[in-house]
C-alpha cells in the first residue's frame, strides 16, 4: 500500500512548522519526525493526513545540552545519537542503554526521541524512560507554549496530552545523583521487537527508588508499591518483590498472569542489574 494523497511541507524552521500546523491541525493535518511509525501508519491508510509537515530541517530541533543538572534533547535528535552520545552516557547511561534496545540500526538512525515519546507506544522505550526520569516536556503551538510533566503527558494507547496543533519542542531530564545505580530490562520474542514487558529503575543513594514498568499496560507506569519495598534496601526477597509487583500490575487493570509474572522478571533483573553495579 501507499499512503493517500496529501500536501507536504518541510519547514527550516520552528515558528514556520508551527504556523503551518495551526492551519492544519483542523482538518487533521500532522508534524512527522523520523516517520518510522507514521510512514506504516499511512501506507496502511491507518491514518491519512491531508498535509504533512516534515521537521526534518528544523536544526533547532536537534541539540543535545548538558549541564551539572539536567540533560536537555531537542525532540528530533535521533535514537542513534542518544544511544552513542557520550554526553548522554556521562549523565544519563539508563537513557543511552536503553535507546540500544530501540528496534534495529535502521530504525535508530531515522526514528527520534521526541517522535517515539508523542507517538505513546506501551511498549516503546522512550517514553518509558522519560516516565522514570520524571522529564520535563516543551510543548509549543504557534500561539503559545507549556511545559508538561511526563507522569501527566500519557493518557492511554498512542494518546497524549499534546494538542492537535502544539509540537514537542523538548526533552529535560535532571540528572541523576552521583553514585546512583540503575537498571533495565526487557523481553521481546525477537531482538528489534516490541517488549512484551520491560522495567527500568534508578536507586539513588540514600534517595527513594523509582521503578518504572512497560509494555504490559496500555502506558508505561510508575512501580510505586515496588519502590516502597526496595526502601528496605538490598535483603528484600524474591517473594515480597514479586508480591509488590502483583499489587502494582493489579492497580493498572493488568489481568494476564503471564504478563504479570514477567513484568515481576523483569523488575528482578533490572534490579539485580542496578544492585551489581560498583559506584
Amino acid at each position: 500500500m501507499k499512503p493517500a494523497m496529501m500536501e507536504y511541507y518541510a519547514p527550516t524552521g520552528l515558528g514556520e512548522a508551527a504556523t503551518l500546523l495551526a492551519e492544519a491541525a483542523e482538518d487533521g493535518g500532522k508534524v512527522i519526525a523520523g516517520g518510522q511509525s507514521l510512514i506504516p501508519m499511512m501506507n496502511f491508510r491507518l491514518v491519512r493526513p491531508p498535509v504533512l509537515i516534515d521537521l526534518g530541517g528544523v536544526a533547532e530541533l536537534t541539540s543535545v545540552q548538558v549541564s551539572n543538572s539536567h540533560l536537555s534533547l531537542g525532540a528530533m535528535v535521533t535514537t542513534a545519537t542518544v544511544a552513542s552520545s557520550e554526553q548522554v552516557r556521562r549523565s544519563w547511561p539508563l537513557l543511552a542503554h536503553a535507546a540500544t534496545w530501540v528496534g534495529h540500526d535502521q530504525i535508530r538512525n531515522r526514528g527520534t526521541v521526541g517522535g517515539s515519546v508523542v507517538h505513546a507506544d506501551p511498549s516503546a522505550e522512550m517514553p518509558a524512560v522519560m516516565l522514570l526520569a520524571d522529564a520535563r516536556l516543551e510543548v509549543r503551538s504557534a500561539t503559545a507554549s507549556r511545559t508538561v510533566d511526563a507522569a501527566d503527558f500519557f493518557w492511554g494507547y498512542l494518546s497524549t496530552s499534546l494538542e492537535e496543533d502544539e509540537i514537542l519542542v523538548r526533552l529535560t531530564l535532571e540528572v541523576p545523583p552521583t553514585g546512583t545505580r540503575w537498571g533495565f530490562c526487557e523481553f521481546a520474542q525477537r531482538h528489534g521487537d516490541f517488549a512484551e514487558a520491560g522495567a527500568a529503575c534508578l536507586l539513588p543513594p540514600g534517595g527513594r527508588p523509582r521503578v518504572v514498568t512497560f509494555g504490559a499496560a496500555d502506558r508505561p507506569f510508575r512501580a510505586t508499591e515496588t519502590e516502597s519495598v526496595l526502601v528496605a534496601g538490598p535483603a528484600v526477597d524474591e517473594k515480597r518483590l514479586r508480591r509488590a509487583v502483583s499489587g502494582d500490575a493489579a492497580r493498572e487493570g493488568i489481568t494476564d498472569r503471564t504478563k504479570v509474572r514477567l513484568l515481576g522478571t523483569m523488575v528482578q533483573r533490572a534490579v539485580a542489574m542496578a544492585r551489581d553495579q560498583q559506584v
